[in-house]
């Protein structure tokens, strides 16, 4: 085949492809605008069921909200209706009340004006009131020969007495039901407190006696020419006195620390039978540390005892150094201890600081230990020390307190005070010499003589009481109770006395009649 043939061909086979391809094109086209004349067609259907539909609730909102206005109308309306029938109440009751106090107002008034007629007629019998009292008054005062101020003092001296008479009386009865219920509780606190801490107490003299294996060691203690014994009274502070006493020498001196000191070195020396002022130095610087290591374990073994933790290492020296000294006889490490204990377990039964009322009441005679040292009391010693290594304050106030030198502001005060009184009056712990004992009887006596109405009195007891009898016929009951306390209150200001003092006044009426 040529190429025009092919050509031929070509034209006629694409003839029949482009009028194929126009056919579906038109049939396509048709079908399009069919289809969208269809989907215009649902578009408007749907468009007009959307507005028919708006339409319907459109309405169906006004139905709606036209109800809704008109149940609030309605409720509105109600309760304007409410508000002014409540107001309508109201304004009855003010117009009521308005009437009321009209009608109060009215009797007021009148009440007013017979008050005032009432107070004139008062005035004017106060006047003829006023008027008769002064012709009575005058016709008194010729009857009884009395003025007015005469009768009146004599009125006044006739009730003081009689008030005087009854509150001697209520004294008693509160007296009575304060020690009844007071009294048991005190005691057994006390008496618990003394159980628990009971201890034994040994007199302690003021001098060491050093005992000798025979009475050629005084001549070498002696020395030559006096050397041994100059050296060792040089060395300590403390005088020797060789007497006639057999095969012992005497240690004199007021500071009890030295005094261990010195009897310390003596024994050793003694015992070692080389004494010469080189041996004495020696011997005399091996018992100071020796004592200082006996004073140091004292303090910590009281601390210990007494479950007082914290104190200063200088404190517990000072506690350490209390073993050596005596008061009245008794050792004052063993009577700071006894009262912390005592003072301890009161103020536990009293539901206090006990821990607080231990440590003031042993530290309450810290300042013994230096007193011989530093001018001034025993109290204002202590609390300079105190303060000087920083205790508390509430430690210091009960420390100062025991002696009544201050006044207790705290219970723990109060309790180290009634402790170190325990302490110091119970038997056998303190002794005082036989002439401050005599005159303390002979002035109690004194002083219970010298009120009025005082018969005779007697002092028993080792001191701890007084009996005073009375005259009856000059002291009734209620009296001797004022009496009792008045003396008191003397014995407390004038006398010094360890413990307490019981002062016991008895009345007594005899009728003594002979059958013959």
């Amino acid at each position: 085949m040529n190429s025009i043939d092919l050509f031929i061909t070509l034209v006629k086979y694409g003839g029949v492809a482009i009028v194929g391809l126009l056919a579906g094109y038109f049939v396509r086209k048709s079908f399009a605008e069919a289809t969208i004349r269809s989907a215009e067609e649902e578009a408007a259907r749907i468009v007009q069921d959307a507005e028919r539909e708006a339409e319907a609730k459109k309405r169906e909102a006004l139905v709606e909200a036209k109800e809704e206005i008109h149940k609030s109308r309605s409720e509105m309306e109600r309760e304007a209706r409410e508000r002014r029938s409540e107001l309508h109440q109201f304004e009855r009751r003010v117009t009521q009340k308005e009437e009321a106090l009209d009608r109060r107002s009215e009797a007021l008034e009148r009440k007013e004006e017979t008050l005032q007629r009432k107070n004139r007629e008062v005035e004017q019998r106060q006047a003829e009131i006023s008027e008769v009292l002064e012709q009575q008054r005058g016709e008194l005062e010729r009857i009884s020969q009395l003025t007015t101020d005469e009768a009146r003092e004599l009125i006044l001296k006739t009730v003081g007495d009689e008030i005087k008479h009854e509150t001697a009386i209520m004294i008693r009865e509160l007296e009575a039901q304060a020690r009844d219920e007071a009294e048991k509780r005190a005691c057994d606190i006390i008496s618990l407190a003394i159980q628990r801490t009971a201890a034994d107490h040994v007199a302690e003299s003021t001098v060491s006696v050093v005992s000798l294996p025979n009475d050629d060691m005084k001549g070498r203690i002696i020395g030559r020419e006096g050397r041994n014994i100059r050296a060792l009274e040089t060395l300590t502070g403390i005088d020797l006195i060789i007497d006639d006493t057999p095969e012992a020498v005497i240690l004199s001196g007021f500071d009890p620390v030295r005094r261990e000191v010195a009897r310390i070195a003596l024994e050793r020396l003694i015992a070692d039978g080389r004494i010469h002022p080189a041996r004495i130095e020696e011997m005399v610087e091996k018992a100071k540390k020796e004592v200082d290591a006996v004073i140091r374990d004292a303090g910590e073994q009281a601390t210990l005892e007494t479950d007082v933790h914290g104190l200063h290492p200088e404190l517990i020296k000072l506690l350490g150094r209390l073993r050596f000294r005596t008061s009245y006889g008794q050792n004052v490490l063993r009577h700071s201890i006894e009262v912390a204990h005592l003072a301890g377990i009161m103020a536990a039964e009293l539901g206090v600081d006990a821990r607080l009322a231990r440590r003031a009441g042993l530290l309450h005679d810290i300042g013994k230990a230096v007193d011989h040292e530093i001018e001034g009391t025993h109290i204002e010693i202590g609390i300079d020390l105190l303060r000087k290594y920083k205790e508390n304050e509430d430690v210091i106030h009960a420390m100062a307190c025991h002696h009544g030198d201050y006044e207790p502001q705290s219970v723990e005060a109060v309790l180290v005070t009634a402790a170190d009184s325990i302490s110091a009056a119970r038997p056998g712990a303190r002794r005082e010499t036989l002439e401050n004992y005599i005159k303390r009887l002979q002035k109690l006596e004194e002083i219970s003589n010298s009120f009025e109405g005082v018969e005779k009195s007697y002092a028993i007891q080792a001191g701890r009481e007084v009996r005073i009898m009375v005259k009856p016929d000059r002291i009734d009951d209620a009296t001797a109770v004022q009496l009792s306390r008045d003396i008191v209150k003397r014995i407390e200001a004038e006398l010094e006395y360890p413990g307490q003092i019981k002062v016991t006044v008895i009345r007594e009426t005899r009728a003594v009649e002979y059958a013959k």
